[in-house]
């Protein structure tokens, strides 16, 4: 079984923090410019274990990024899936020259299961999603028990 820790008020937390104007401590920030709020960057994701194929897959919300600007790692056991984001608009405002540019890096770690390869992990990146999938621990990986002589 893999051991996947939810956050229950992840989102509730953020959205106090946003109201008070104060950037969350565990969320990488973007330097803001002068009379704006900093900008948060910790992409959404969804986790979906499989039993029948005996796989799990992560699903990341990154949208507007390619997959040049994605690094995905295996280290130690963990998978770590981070990136920079570089979003710059330009339009004309009543006679201005409007530009606005956020940039920000972003990093999420999720625990392998025992066993897993670096060649098992399978990536993909379509339309804004970071799908990844690998093999949930197999049969071999579970605990034994021990008799106490």
């Amino acid at each position: 079984m893999s051991v996947y820790y939810y956050e229950p008020f992840y989102n509730f937390d953020r959205f106090f923090e946003n109201l008070a104007g104060r950037p969350s401590s565990t969320d990488a920030q973007l330097p803001a410019a002068e009379n704006t709020m900093p900008v948060v960057v910790r992409p959404k994701m969804d986790l979906h274990e499989d039993a029948g194929k005996n796989t799990v897959t992560a699903t990341f919300e990154l949208p507007g990024l390619k997959k040049e600007d994605v690094n995905i790692d295996v280290h130690d056991g963990r998978l770590v899936i981070s990136g920079e984001t570089k979003l710059s608009t330009e339009h004309e405002e009543g006679g201005y020259a409007v530009r606005e540019r956020k940039f920000g890096r972003f990093s999420r770690t999720l625990r392998l299961p025992q066993g897993v390869k670096e060649e098992e992990i399978k990536a993909s990146l379509a339309d804004g999603i970071l799908t990844v999938t690998f093999p949930k621990a197999g049969v071999d990986t579970a605990p034994k028990r021990i008799s106490i002589v």
